[in-house]
């Protein structure tokens, strides 16, 4: 019997349960959906919606709540000003518990833990997510046209400015080889006097 029993502990102190329910209600909030075991799932649960009830508050002392509970300046923004207007019409049940199986190992009982969302809700998420991709696509392809605008440009003045001289100046500097019949008739001189100097040195 669990008289006089409003919470379950998790094997865990008082401060190592908290800071695993502040990871996993923060975890909610970034992904929306996570996986753990259903007895950590129905603790997290009972945070996570009191701080959607926080949210939905919106004023400041609401704010300072969640924040010295949920991690992440940018998690607090985005269940204000995201999820929190998601279940403006909703009273309570904003979560929920889904199981799926024991997990290897321990045979622990998981569950997948989400944010409730209405069909209307899906569809508009999922036509804002298709109005970004084409918006960042636009862009990106804008981006690339300029700067191959940009780099053809700079290559025609390139060309026009230096084509020529450096042109003029390789055909000054290259010298033309002589025929092969010039080159057999080269002459032996500086070796024929080198011999000589040798040979007089030597005294012969």
């Amino acid at each position: 019997m669990r008289h006089r029993k409003s919470f379950r502990k998790l094997s865990r102190t008082r401060e190592h349960r908290r800071a695993v329910l502040r990871n996993l209600v923060t975890s909610l909030f970034i992904h929306e959906r996570i996986e753990t075991t259903v007895a950590k799932a129905k603790e997290a649960r009972r945070v996570g919606e009191r701080m959607i009830t926080f949210a939905k508050r919106g004023d400041l002392a609401a704010r300072r709540h969640v924040a010295s509970y949920v991690h992440g300046d940018d998690v607090v923004k985005k269940l204000f000003e995201t999820v929190a207007p998601w279940y403006a019409e909703r009273h309570g049940g904003y979560t929920r518990i889904v199981r799926v199986g024991r997990r290897l190992g321990d045979a622990g009982e998981t569950a997948l833990l989400e944010l409730v969302k209405s069909p209307e809700l899906k569809e508009k998420l999922r036509h804002d997510a298709e109005e970004r991709i084409k918006t960042a696509k636009a862009a990106e392809k804008a981006a690339g046209v300029k700067a191959k605008g940009k780099k053809d440009a700079a290559a025609a003045a390139a060309g026009e400015a230096g084509a020529e001289p450096s042109a003029k100046k390789g055909r000054a500097e290259k010298k033309p080889k002589p025929p092969r019949s010039d080159r057999s008739k080269r002459p032996t001189g500086s070796k024929a006097s080198t011999r000589a100097r040798q040979k007089g040195r030597s005294g012969e």
